[in-house]
This record gives structure tokens, C-alpha cells and sequence, in this order.
């Protein structure tokens, strides 16, 4: 007997892939749904920053959630898990190939493979603020956590939000223990969170500053070198020389785009969709493809904004494949920006409305556990 159901293959198991691969699987009775990831685990990497400062806030299962157990109310006939690295993608014939050996059939293909950072990648000691495209999340972590711990010169590039959350943590683990640690965060703007409001940026310098963090603005870090003897030699644009056991860049974002066919990405490497976050790949005929979250060239990178973006993903399917008894739907990111930065868990700043929050609003929201009690919501699992 030949299925009727339709088969959608979703391509990363994250805050954009798991709610697409739910949505379709509680309102779409006819679809099957391939969900493929290279880990068995989903990382609440929203919390690194604390996690990777303080080893002992949380414990490992409540930021690394196994995705089948999310899953876990659905049939084997609607529902497939399939760990493995997708390593090409065929638009033609509607196939991906995963781990280079195995073919999987697609009607609709979701492209939800996220972003990851150079810290994450590195090879010498990786301190993973995204998921790892491997199953080694748990490895990462302990190393990372033993190598900030063991440090007592520590200097952190980039004063975006995660540099700025982990020199608070790391700061406020340190003056925790009564342990020494000079902690030196670089920014190459004039001021630290650059994209938020200038009283949020003081707001921030002013907590790092009271935990003992040195601030260096309007720099870049042009070299950073690790010597034999373990030692970083740390160049700055102005000339200036710094020397740490330990350096973290928390700058940068990369597209997980190594299967993605070259005619579906924009020039820095993000795939490129329309307002119904469809992939635009060179043809004249619209592709089944979508995409979501990190990877498409939707600047706000965010993991609210990934859940967002899955909404619209889910709606499209849904009337493509049931017509109009759902509704299409566009994605606009919008432009103002939401973000909450705890300093350490006794406050912080951000922006929300146009408005920086008090530092106590900032600590009951947030600073407490980093929202960590949301994880297995993140992908639906309970």
C-alpha cells in the first residue's frame, strides 16, 4: 500500500526546528515528519554563559535535553528522529543525504540548522556558547568549565551581550570563592552592548566595573597567540599588549551552511529566504524549502526570534499542504530590539520597549537561572 502522508524533513532540532516538527505534527494528521540533527541532545545554550562560569548553578540534564523525549507522544508512522549530519542537499530530486551515506526523501524540506560561533569551533580549548555539530556537548562543557575555573588572567573579546553576561559571571563566580581573577573584557566599540541604549551601556559598565572587571573600549583584538608554555599573547588595534591563561572571543556568528547548495546562500554565507521565509534558490519555480531561525539572512539572530520565525515556517506547510483552511503568513523581524543582560546574578540591564530595565527587574526575569526552567518548553518537551 502506498502512503498518502506527506514528508517533511527538518534539518536541526533547535529553537526553530522542534516547535516547525510540533506544530505540524499536532495539527497536520496526514504528515510525516524527518527530524535530523547530529546531536541527541538539545543544548539551552541561552544559559551559556553561566553555565560555563559556574559549573555547579545547574545540573547537566537541566540544560542538555534529550530531543526523542520531546517527541515521545507521537507514532513511528508520523514521527522519525534521526541523528546524523546532513551533508548535501539535491532541490531536483527533493533529497538530503545525511552522513554522507543515506538518502531521505523530502515533500517539504525546513532548513532550521542554526549558527555557531568561533569559540565554539576552536580547537585548542572550545567553550561552546551554540551547540556543537556533534554528539560531545557534555565533553565540551566540562572542559570549558575546568579551563575558566583553573584561570587567573582571563581576557574576553567582544562586549555584545554574551561577553558582557560571562565577565559578570565569571567575575562574580571568582569574588564567590575568594579567588583572584583579573578579568579584562575588549570591546571594539566605545562602549560596552553598543546595540542597545548608552544608559544600558553604563548601567552595564557600572555592575562590571563594582566586580572588578577591567574594561577596555574603543580596541580590537587583531592577534591572540598561545605560547608553549600555555600563555595567550593577546594584540589590540591600538598597540596594546595583554597576556591571559585563558582568552575567549565571544564575537562573531557562522552560518552551519556546509550542505546548503550555493545558490540558496547570500554572499556572507546565510541562506537567502522571502517574507514567507521560503528559500530563494536561483529558479523561477518556488522551491518546498523553508527556512528558520539562525540561518537565514534575518539579521536578529535571537532564539525569540528563531521561535517566530518557526510560527510562520509551521503556517506556510500547513497551507501548502492543506490549503485554506490555514492561513499564510510573512515574517518581519522588525527593528526594535528586546534583550535582558544580567551581570552576575544580583542584577543587570538590557532593553525592552525602548526602555532599559531596572537592575533588580533584570535579576527576578532573568539573573535568577537564565531562564534555564524553560529549556525542555524550548522544545516542547515537559
Amino acid at each position: 500500500m502506498t502512503s498518502t502522508k506527506t514528508t517533511v524533513v527538518i534539518i536541526g532540532a533547535s529553537f526553530a526546528g522542534a516547535p516547525i516538527a510540533h506544530s505540524l505534527l499536532k495539527d497536520v494528521a496526514t504528515v510525516k515528519v524527518i527530524l535530523i540533527n547530529p546531536s541527541p541532545t538539545f543544548y539551552f545554550s541561552i544559559a551559556a554563559p553561566r553555565i560555563m562560569a559556574k559549573p555547579t548553578a545547574f545540573r547537566p540534564e537541566q540544560y542538555l535535553i534529550p530531543i526523542e523525549s520531546a517527541f515521545k507522544q507521537y507514532p513511528s508512522e508520523s514521527f522519525e528522529f534521526v541523528q546524523g549530519w546532513v551533508t548535501a542537499i539535491n532541490p531536483e530530486d527533493k533529497s538530503v543525504m545525511v552522513d554522507g551515506q543515506t538518502t531521505i526523501q523530502f515533500d517539504y524540506l525546513v532548513i532550521a540548522a542554526g549558527s555557531t560561533t568561533p569559540s565554539t569551533t576552536r580547537s585548542d580549548i572550545p567553550v561552546p556558547f551554540k551547540q556543537s555539530n556533534a554528539d560531545n556537548m557534555a565533553t565540551l562543557i566540562g572542559n570549558a568549565q575546568q579551563a575558566i575555573s583553573s584561570a587567573s588572567q582571563i581576557v574576553i573579546a567582544g562586549a555584545g551581550p554574551i561577553g558582557v553576561e560571562l565577565a559578570g559571571e565569571i567575575a562574580e563566580a571568582a569574588q564567590d570563592q575568594g579567588k583572584s581573577v583579573k578579568i579584562t573584557l575588549v570591546s571594539a566599540s566605545d562602549r560596552v552592548l553598543p546595540m542597545l541604549k548608552t544608559s544600558a551601556s553604563k548601567a552595564a559598565e557600572s555592575l562590571l566595573t563594582q566586580k572588578n572587571v577591567t574594561i577596555i573600549s574603543s580596541q580590537a583584538v587583531t592577534d591572540a597567540i598561545l605560547s608553549t608554555n600555555g600563555t595567550w599573547n593577546i594584540s589590540l588595534s591600538k598597540g596594546q599588549q595583554l597576556a591571559a591563561d585563558l582568552y575567549i572571543p565571544t564575537t562573531g556568528v557562522l552560518p552551519n551552511n556546509s550542505f546548503i547548495p550555493q545558490q540558496c546562500l547570500d554572499v556572507d554565507g546565510w541562506v537567502r529566504v522571502d517574507h514567507e521565509l521560503r528559500v530563494q534558490g536561483g529558479q523561477n519555480a518556488p522551491l518546498p524549502i523553508y527556512a528558520a531561525g539562525d540561518i537565514t539572512n534575518n539579521s536578529m539572530r535571537l532564539s525569540f526570534k528563531a521561535a517566530e520565525q518557526a510560527s510562520v515556517v509551521a503556517a506556510n506547510i500547513k497551507n501548502d499542504i492543506l490549503g485554506s483552511k490555514y492561513k499564510r503568513r510573512v515574517y518581519d523581524q522588525g527593528d526594535s530590539i528586546m534583550m535582558i543582560v544580567p551581570v552576575g546574578a544580583s542584577g543587570g540591564t538590557g532593553q525592552l520597549f525602548g526602555m532599559t530595565p531596572w537592575s533588580f527587574m533584570v535579576k527576578l526575569v532573568k539573573g535568577k537561572d537564565f531562564f534555564v526552567s524553560k529549556a525542555p518548553s524550548s522544545i516542547g518537551a515537559s
